[in-house]
Protein backbone atom coordinates (compact mmCIF):
# COMPACT_ATOMS: atom_id res chain seq x y z
CA UNK A 1 0.00 0.00 0.00
CA UNK A 2 1.39 3.40 -0.99
CA UNK A 3 0.84 6.40 1.27
CA UNK A 4 1.80 10.01 0.94
CA UNK A 5 5.17 10.44 2.70
CA UNK A 6 4.90 11.90 6.19
CA UNK A 7 6.31 15.40 6.65
CA UNK A 8 5.76 16.03 10.37
CA UNK A 9 7.73 14.88 13.42
CA UNK A 10 6.60 15.63 16.97
CA UNK A 11 9.09 15.64 19.86
CA UNK A 12 7.59 15.47 23.36
CA UNK A 13 9.69 17.51 25.76
CA UNK A 14 7.35 18.09 28.69
CA UNK A 15 8.57 15.86 31.53
CA UNK A 16 10.10 17.18 34.74
CA UNK A 17 12.93 14.64 34.95
CA UNK A 18 12.60 14.25 38.72
CA UNK A 19 14.76 11.12 38.80
CA UNK A 20 17.70 13.24 37.64
CA UNK A 21 17.58 15.38 40.79
CA UNK A 22 19.24 18.78 40.74
CA UNK A 23 20.32 18.37 37.11
CA UNK A 24 16.80 19.28 35.97
CA UNK A 25 16.07 21.92 38.59
CA UNK A 26 16.74 24.75 36.16
CA UNK A 27 17.14 22.80 32.91
CA UNK A 28 14.51 20.78 31.02
CA UNK A 29 15.61 17.15 30.68
CA UNK A 30 15.99 17.25 26.86
CA UNK A 31 18.17 20.35 27.20
CA UNK A 32 20.77 18.67 29.42
CA UNK A 33 24.25 19.00 27.90
CA UNK A 34 25.42 15.68 26.55
CA UNK A 35 27.12 16.31 23.19
CA UNK A 36 30.48 17.80 22.38
CA UNK A 37 30.71 21.50 23.20
CA UNK A 38 27.93 21.22 25.78
CA UNK A 39 25.19 20.86 23.16
CA UNK A 40 21.88 19.49 24.51
CA UNK A 41 20.50 15.98 24.08
CA UNK A 42 17.48 17.17 22.07
CA UNK A 43 19.77 18.12 19.20
CA UNK A 44 20.35 14.39 18.59
CA UNK A 45 16.61 13.98 18.03
CA UNK A 46 16.20 17.11 15.91
CA UNK A 47 19.09 16.14 13.67
CA UNK A 48 17.81 12.58 13.37
CA UNK A 49 14.41 13.62 12.02
CA UNK A 50 15.75 16.46 9.89
CA UNK A 51 18.28 14.29 8.04
CA UNK A 52 15.51 11.81 7.23
CA UNK A 53 13.54 14.52 5.48
CA UNK A 54 10.82 15.47 7.98
CA UNK A 55 10.49 19.18 7.35
CA UNK A 56 7.92 20.16 10.00
CA UNK A 57 9.44 19.55 13.44
CA UNK A 58 7.16 20.38 16.35
CA UNK A 59 8.53 20.33 19.90
CA UNK A 60 5.86 20.16 22.63
CA UNK A 61 7.44 21.72 25.71
CA UNK A 62 6.18 21.65 29.29
CA UNK A 63 8.44 21.97 32.34
CA UNK A 64 10.74 24.99 31.85
CA UNK A 65 9.42 25.18 28.31
CA UNK A 66 10.58 28.77 27.91
CA UNK A 67 14.16 27.49 27.77
CA UNK A 68 13.35 25.21 24.82
CA UNK A 69 11.22 27.86 23.12
CA UNK A 70 13.98 30.47 23.34
CA UNK A 71 16.55 28.11 21.91
CA UNK A 72 14.61 26.46 19.09
CA UNK A 73 11.34 28.15 18.14
CA UNK A 74 11.47 29.45 14.58
CA UNK A 75 14.84 27.91 13.77
CA UNK A 76 15.67 26.10 10.55
CA UNK A 77 17.63 22.86 10.84
CA UNK A 78 18.99 21.37 7.64
CA UNK A 79 15.84 21.46 5.45
CA UNK A 80 13.39 21.47 8.36
CA UNK A 81 11.62 24.23 10.29
CA UNK A 82 11.16 23.98 14.06
CA UNK A 83 8.14 25.17 16.03
CA UNK A 84 7.79 24.99 19.81
CA UNK A 85 4.35 24.64 21.41
CA UNK A 86 4.10 25.12 25.17
CA UNK A 87 1.71 23.40 27.55
CA UNK A 88 0.03 25.70 30.03
CA UNK A 89 -0.26 22.77 32.46
CA UNK A 90 1.04 19.18 32.45
CA UNK A 91 -1.08 17.19 30.00
CA UNK A 92 0.79 13.94 29.63
CA UNK A 93 1.84 12.19 26.43
CA UNK A 94 -1.75 11.94 25.20
CA UNK A 95 -3.28 15.15 26.52
CA UNK A 96 -0.78 17.31 24.69
CA UNK A 97 -1.79 15.75 21.36
CA UNK A 98 -5.44 16.60 22.02
CA UNK A 99 -4.55 20.13 23.10
CA UNK A 100 -2.60 20.78 19.89
CA UNK A 101 -4.75 18.68 17.54
CA UNK A 102 -5.17 21.69 15.25
CA UNK A 103 -1.42 21.56 14.58
CA UNK A 104 -1.27 17.86 13.70
CA UNK A 105 -1.14 16.54 10.15
CA UNK A 106 -3.18 13.50 9.11
CA UNK A 107 -0.22 11.20 9.73
CA UNK A 108 2.87 12.01 11.78
CA UNK A 109 5.76 10.44 13.61
CA UNK A 110 6.36 11.18 17.27
CA UNK A 111 9.10 10.49 19.80
CA UNK A 112 9.87 11.01 23.45
CA UNK A 113 12.29 13.85 24.04
CA UNK A 114 14.37 11.96 26.59
CA UNK A 115 15.23 8.85 24.54
CA UNK A 116 17.35 8.24 21.46
CA UNK A 117 16.55 5.22 19.30
CA UNK A 118 18.83 5.29 16.28
CA UNK A 119 16.60 3.56 13.73
CA UNK A 120 15.14 4.19 10.29
CA UNK A 121 12.04 6.34 10.83
CA UNK A 122 11.06 6.05 7.18
CA UNK A 123 10.99 2.26 7.51
CA UNK A 124 8.61 2.56 10.49
CA UNK A 125 6.44 4.89 8.43
CA UNK A 126 6.22 2.38 5.57
CA UNK A 127 5.45 -0.48 7.95
CA UNK A 128 2.68 1.59 9.56
CA UNK A 129 1.14 2.30 6.17
CA UNK A 130 1.21 -1.38 5.23
CA UNK A 131 -0.34 -2.43 8.54
CA UNK A 132 -3.04 0.25 8.29
CA UNK A 133 -3.33 0.68 12.07
CA UNK A 134 -3.94 3.81 14.12
CA UNK A 135 -0.65 3.47 15.99
CA UNK A 136 2.57 1.69 15.10
CA UNK A 137 5.40 1.54 17.63
CA UNK A 138 9.12 1.01 17.16
CA UNK A 139 10.08 -1.84 19.48
CA UNK A 140 13.55 -2.64 20.80
CA UNK A 141 14.87 -5.85 22.33
CA UNK A 142 16.82 -5.27 25.55
CA UNK A 143 18.59 -7.57 27.97
CA UNK A 144 16.57 -6.39 30.99
CA UNK A 145 13.03 -5.05 30.65
CA UNK A 146 12.53 -4.28 34.36
CA UNK A 147 13.34 -0.58 34.04
CA UNK A 148 11.33 0.04 30.88
CA UNK A 149 8.30 -2.21 30.94
CA UNK A 150 7.64 -5.13 28.61
CA UNK A 151 5.55 -5.21 25.44
CA UNK A 152 3.74 -8.45 24.58
CA UNK A 153 3.22 -9.08 20.87
CA UNK A 154 1.52 -11.63 18.66
CA UNK A 155 3.27 -11.24 15.32
CA UNK A 156 3.15 -7.46 14.98
CA UNK A 157 -0.07 -7.01 16.97
CA UNK A 158 0.57 -5.68 20.47
CA UNK A 159 -1.48 -7.57 23.03
CA UNK A 160 -0.35 -5.99 26.30
CA UNK A 161 1.77 -3.25 27.83
CA UNK A 162 3.37 -4.24 31.13
CA UNK A 163 4.57 -1.02 32.70
CA UNK A 164 7.77 -0.72 34.73
CA UNK A 165 7.79 -3.60 37.20
CA UNK A 166 10.89 -5.10 38.84
CA UNK A 167 9.22 -8.52 38.72
CA UNK A 168 9.49 -8.46 34.93
CA UNK A 169 13.14 -9.28 34.46
CA UNK A 170 15.28 -10.57 31.65
CA UNK A 171 15.29 -10.15 27.89
CA UNK A 172 12.27 -8.82 26.07
CA UNK A 173 10.75 -6.17 23.84
CA UNK A 174 10.19 -2.62 25.06
CA UNK A 175 8.47 0.44 23.69
CA UNK A 176 11.29 2.36 22.00
CA UNK A 177 9.47 5.69 22.40
CA UNK A 178 9.01 6.28 18.66
CA UNK A 179 5.58 6.12 17.04
CA UNK A 180 3.79 6.53 13.75
CA UNK A 181 0.24 7.79 14.30
CA UNK A 182 -2.90 8.43 12.35
CA UNK A 183 -4.45 11.66 13.60
CA UNK A 184 -7.64 9.81 14.52
CA UNK A 185 -5.82 8.69 17.66
CA UNK A 186 -6.88 12.05 19.10
CA UNK A 187 -10.49 10.79 19.19
CA UNK A 188 -9.47 8.34 21.95
CA UNK A 189 -7.91 10.99 24.20
CA UNK A 190 -10.06 12.45 26.94
CA UNK A 191 -9.75 16.15 27.87
CA UNK A 192 -7.04 17.15 30.30
CA UNK A 193 -4.10 15.05 31.42
CA UNK A 194 -3.90 11.72 29.60
CA UNK A 195 -1.22 9.10 29.06
CA UNK A 196 -0.82 7.31 25.74
CA UNK A 197 0.91 4.44 27.47
CA UNK A 198 -1.72 3.73 30.16
CA UNK A 199 -4.94 5.30 28.82
CA UNK A 200 -4.84 5.01 25.04
CA UNK A 201 -2.61 2.14 23.92
CA UNK A 202 -4.51 -0.52 25.94
CA UNK A 203 -7.75 0.56 24.25
CA UNK A 204 -6.11 0.37 20.84
CA UNK A 205 -4.67 -3.05 21.70
CA UNK A 206 -8.16 -4.35 22.50
CA UNK A 207 -9.25 -3.13 19.05
CA UNK A 208 -6.13 -4.57 17.34
CA UNK A 209 -5.26 -1.04 16.25
CA UNK A 210 -1.77 -0.83 17.72
CA UNK A 211 1.10 -2.81 16.24
CA UNK A 212 4.81 -2.91 16.85
CA UNK A 213 7.79 -3.38 14.55
CA UNK A 214 11.14 -4.43 15.97
CA UNK A 215 14.23 -2.45 15.05
CA UNK A 216 17.87 -2.70 16.03
CA UNK A 217 20.03 0.33 16.66
CA UNK A 218 21.54 2.24 19.54
CA UNK A 219 19.05 2.98 22.32
CA UNK A 220 19.49 5.44 25.20
CA UNK A 221 16.97 6.74 27.73
CA UNK A 222 18.52 9.59 29.75
CA UNK A 223 15.89 9.40 32.52
CA UNK A 224 18.29 8.37 35.30
CA UNK A 225 21.75 9.68 36.23
CA UNK A 226 23.50 6.46 35.20
CA UNK A 227 22.12 6.55 31.66
CA UNK A 228 22.80 10.28 31.32
CA UNK A 229 26.44 9.61 32.20
CA UNK A 230 26.43 6.67 29.78
CA UNK A 231 25.25 8.93 26.99
CA UNK A 232 27.97 11.47 27.68
CA UNK A 233 30.53 8.68 27.37
CA UNK A 234 29.10 6.93 24.34
CA UNK A 235 27.34 9.43 22.08
CA UNK A 236 30.45 11.11 20.61
CA UNK A 237 31.42 7.74 19.12
CA UNK A 238 27.88 6.50 18.38
CA UNK A 239 27.11 9.58 16.30
CA UNK A 240 30.21 9.07 14.12
CA UNK A 241 28.96 7.17 11.09
CA UNK A 242 30.37 5.58 7.97
CA UNK A 243 28.97 6.92 4.71
CA UNK A 244 28.34 5.56 1.25
CA UNK A 245 28.86 8.32 -1.31
CA UNK A 246 26.93 7.82 -4.54
CA UNK A 247 27.48 9.47 -7.89
CA UNK A 248 24.02 10.20 -9.29
CA UNK A 249 23.46 9.84 -13.05
CA UNK A 250 24.45 6.38 -14.25
CA UNK A 251 24.66 4.99 -10.71
CA UNK A 252 21.37 5.76 -8.96
CA UNK A 253 19.27 6.82 -11.94
CA UNK A 254 19.35 6.28 -15.67
CA UNK A 255 21.61 8.81 -17.40
CA UNK A 256 19.64 10.47 -20.18
CA UNK A 257 22.41 13.00 -20.85
CA UNK A 258 22.20 16.15 -18.72
CA UNK A 259 19.37 14.50 -16.82
CA UNK A 260 17.26 17.07 -15.00
CA UNK A 261 13.58 16.63 -15.84
CA UNK A 262 11.50 14.95 -13.15
CA UNK A 263 9.65 12.95 -15.80
CA UNK A 264 12.98 11.38 -16.82
CA UNK A 265 13.73 10.03 -13.35
CA UNK A 266 14.24 6.27 -13.53
CA UNK A 267 16.10 4.49 -10.75
CA UNK A 268 18.56 1.82 -11.87
CA UNK A 269 18.25 -1.82 -10.71
CA UNK A 270 18.95 -2.20 -7.01
CA UNK A 271 19.47 1.53 -6.42
CA UNK A 272 16.54 2.06 -4.06
CA UNK A 273 17.32 -1.19 -2.25
CA UNK A 274 20.96 -0.12 -1.86
CA UNK A 275 20.00 3.19 -0.29
CA UNK A 276 17.47 1.49 2.02
CA UNK A 277 20.18 -0.94 3.15
CA UNK A 278 22.54 1.93 3.95
CA UNK A 279 19.74 3.65 5.91
CA UNK A 280 18.80 0.52 7.85
CA UNK A 281 22.41 -0.06 8.88
CA UNK A 282 22.67 3.47 10.29
CA UNK A 283 25.21 4.64 7.70
CA UNK A 284 24.89 7.93 5.83
CA UNK A 285 23.75 7.95 2.20
CA UNK A 286 25.25 10.96 0.42
CA UNK A 287 25.04 11.96 -3.24
CA UNK A 288 27.92 13.84 -4.90
CA UNK A 289 27.04 14.83 -8.44
CA UNK A 290 28.59 16.92 -11.22
CA UNK A 291 25.91 18.98 -12.96
CA UNK A 292 27.72 20.80 -15.75
CA UNK A 293 24.37 21.39 -17.44
CA UNK A 294 23.81 24.26 -15.01
CA UNK A 295 27.01 26.01 -16.14
CA UNK A 296 26.13 25.33 -19.77
CA UNK A 297 22.69 26.91 -19.34
CA UNK A 298 20.70 23.76 -20.10
CA UNK A 299 18.86 23.93 -16.77
CA UNK A 300 19.06 25.73 -13.42
CA UNK A 301 19.89 24.86 -9.84
CA UNK A 302 16.19 25.05 -9.12
CA UNK A 303 15.66 22.27 -11.66
CA UNK A 304 18.31 20.22 -9.85
CA UNK A 305 16.56 20.75 -6.50
CA UNK A 306 13.22 19.67 -7.99
CA UNK A 307 14.83 16.53 -9.40
CA UNK A 308 16.33 15.70 -6.01
CA UNK A 309 13.01 16.31 -4.29
CA UNK A 310 11.42 13.84 -6.72
CA UNK A 311 14.13 11.30 -5.93
CA UNK A 312 13.49 11.69 -2.22
CA UNK A 313 9.76 11.32 -2.73
CA UNK A 314 10.24 7.98 -4.47
CA UNK A 315 12.72 6.83 -1.85
CA UNK A 316 10.40 7.73 1.03
CA UNK A 317 7.80 5.39 -0.47
CA UNK A 318 10.31 2.57 -0.02
CA UNK A 319 11.37 3.55 3.50
CA UNK A 320 14.63 5.04 2.23
CA UNK A 321 16.24 8.48 2.00
CA UNK A 322 19.34 10.40 0.96
CA UNK A 323 20.90 12.26 3.87
CA UNK A 324 22.39 14.99 1.70
CA UNK A 325 22.88 15.97 -1.92
CA UNK A 326 26.06 17.81 -2.90
CA UNK A 327 26.06 19.42 -6.35
CA UNK A 328 28.92 20.78 -8.47
CA UNK A 329 27.24 23.00 -11.10
CA UNK A 330 30.58 24.09 -12.56
CA UNK A 331 32.34 23.73 -15.90
CA UNK A 332 35.04 26.02 -17.33
CA UNK A 333 33.37 25.92 -20.77
CA UNK A 334 29.99 27.05 -19.51
CA UNK A 335 27.99 30.17 -20.40
CA UNK A 336 26.62 31.08 -16.93
CA UNK A 337 29.37 33.29 -15.49
CA UNK A 338 29.12 32.29 -11.82
CA UNK A 339 29.45 28.60 -12.70
CA UNK A 340 31.81 28.79 -15.69
CA UNK A 341 34.95 28.19 -13.69
CA UNK A 342 37.28 25.37 -12.72
CA UNK A 343 36.24 24.41 -9.21
CA UNK A 344 37.50 21.78 -6.77
CA UNK A 345 33.93 20.61 -6.18
CA UNK A 346 33.73 19.25 -9.71
CA UNK A 347 34.96 15.68 -9.75
CA UNK A 348 37.71 14.54 -10.05
CA UNK A 349 38.17 17.32 -7.51
CA UNK A 350 37.45 16.19 -3.93
CA UNK A 351 35.55 19.34 -2.88
CA UNK A 352 32.07 17.85 -2.41
CA UNK A 353 33.42 14.94 -0.37
CA UNK A 354 35.49 17.26 1.80
CA UNK A 355 32.43 19.43 2.43
CA UNK A 356 30.55 16.34 3.57
CA UNK A 357 33.35 15.60 6.02
CA UNK A 358 32.88 19.09 7.46
CA UNK A 359 29.09 18.85 7.62
CA UNK A 360 28.74 15.30 8.94
CA UNK A 361 30.52 13.27 11.60
CA UNK A 362 31.88 10.67 9.15
CA UNK A 363 34.32 7.82 9.73
CA UNK A 364 36.35 7.89 6.48
CA UNK A 365 38.12 4.59 7.09
CA UNK A 366 34.84 2.64 6.69
CA UNK A 367 33.31 4.84 4.02
CA UNK A 368 33.47 4.49 0.25
CA UNK A 369 32.23 6.12 -2.96
CA UNK A 370 30.40 4.36 -5.80
CA UNK A 371 30.79 5.91 -9.24
CA UNK A 372 30.65 4.99 -12.91
CA UNK A 373 33.49 7.19 -14.16
CA UNK A 374 37.23 7.30 -13.48
CA UNK A 375 36.75 10.87 -12.21
CA UNK A 376 34.50 9.54 -9.42
CA UNK A 377 37.09 7.05 -8.24
CA UNK A 378 39.86 9.65 -8.47
CA UNK A 379 37.83 12.12 -6.38
CA UNK A 380 37.37 9.45 -3.72
CA UNK A 381 41.07 8.62 -3.67
CA UNK A 382 42.07 12.28 -3.39
CA UNK A 383 39.70 12.69 -0.43
CA UNK A 384 41.10 9.60 1.27
CA UNK A 385 38.18 7.26 0.50
CA UNK A 386 37.94 3.92 -1.20
CA UNK A 387 36.48 4.29 -4.69
CA UNK A 388 34.24 1.55 -6.07
CA UNK A 389 33.65 1.42 -9.82
CA UNK A 390 30.09 0.61 -10.92
CA UNK A 391 29.75 -0.73 -14.46
CA UNK A 392 26.14 -1.90 -14.36
CA UNK A 393 24.27 -4.71 -12.71
CA UNK A 394 22.47 -4.65 -9.37
CA UNK A 395 23.68 -1.75 -7.24
CA UNK A 396 22.34 -3.29 -4.04
CA UNK A 397 24.57 -6.34 -4.45
CA UNK A 398 27.63 -4.16 -5.02
CA UNK A 399 26.97 -1.93 -2.03
CA UNK A 400 26.21 -4.91 0.21
CA UNK A 401 29.47 -6.54 -0.79
CA UNK A 402 31.57 -3.51 0.13
CA UNK A 403 29.69 -2.73 3.36
CA UNK A 404 30.28 -6.30 4.50
CA UNK A 405 33.96 -6.01 3.57
CA UNK A 406 34.26 -3.10 5.98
Amino acid sequence: MTHKPINQAIILAGGKGTRLGDATKDTPKPMLPILEGGRPFIECLIDGVARRGYQDIVIVAGHLGDVIETEFHGRDWRNAHISVLREQQPLGTGGCLAAFAHRLEDRFVMMNGDALFDMNLRALEIAAGDLGTTATLALRKVDDVSRFGRVTVDGTAIRAFNEKDPTFEGEGLINGGIYCFDKKIVDLIHPGACSLETDVFPVLASQEQVHGVQFDGYFLDIGVPESLAQGRRELPEVLRRPAVFFDRDGVLNKDEGYTHRVEDLQFLPGAIEAIRHVNDKGWLAIVVTNQAGVARGYYTMDDVRKFHAAMQGELYKAGAYIDEFYVAPYHPDGIIPEFSIAHEDRKPGPGMILKAFQDWNITPEQSFLVGDKPSDVKAAKTAGLKGVFYDGGNLHSLVLQHMQAD
